[in-house]
Parts: C-alpha cells; structure tokens; sequence
C-alpha cells in the first residue's frame, strides 16, 4: 500500500455560518462545543476544491487557513476527513423520515398478519 505523506497547502475561508446547538441536540440527544461551520476552499495539483468543517470560534471570510491534504485524493484534507462533514442538518432529517416510513411499513406487516 502506497502511503505518501500529505501536502501541507493554505486555504482560504469563504464563508462562517452560526450552527445552532438545537439541531445537534435534536440529531444526537447532546449539544456540541463547535458552534461555527467554517466553509473553505484550496487550490491541489492546479485545481479548486472545497471543504467545510466546524469551529468552536468565528472565523472570518477571505482568513488563510492551514491544511494539508491527500496527493492521491486531493479532495480529501485534514480539515474535513475523518469528520462528520458530509452529514449535514438537511441529510439527517432525511435519514429519520425514511426511517420512519421504514417503521411505519413494518408495524403495518406485523398489525396486518395478525387480523
């Protein structure tokens, strides 16, 4: 297996959002520490990429920021891999109504098979 170090690269901040602890609360049953959600883009191999990450602090739009980032996958960097980046408010709320649907359908079955 070919593990090449990662590239260390700046990138710049292009936007700070608020993230309210409610969503977090409602998702998890717990409130998180990291407030802001930190949006970024950086330049690998000549092309644009994009990442988000959350911050406990503001931090503000066109701020460099340091990374480094995968030379076989430059899509992934050591700001978002490994994080939770990908499950944002909008697809959990699509995971829970499918799994209620899902439930809904076998409490059906299960109420059915009995008459």
């Amino acid at each position: 297996m070919n593990t090449e170090p990662w590239i260390a690269t700046q990138g710049t901040v292009t936007s700070c959002r608020f993230q309210f602890a409610g969503l977090s609360s409602l998702a998890f049953g717990f409130s998180t520490q990291k407030k802001f959600r930190i949006a970024f883009d950086y330049y690998a191999h000549g092309q644009l990429y994009s990442g988000e990450f959350q911050s406990p602090v503001a931090i503000a739009q066109n701020e460099r920021i340091d990374l480094t980032y995968n030379p076989l996958h430059p899509e992934q960097n050591s700001r978002t891999f490994g994080s939770n980046a990908y499950l944002t408010g909008g697809s959990l709320f699509a995971i829970g109504v499918l799994g209620s649907v899902v439930l809904s359908l076998l409490w059906l079955a299960i109420v059915r098979g009995c008459a």
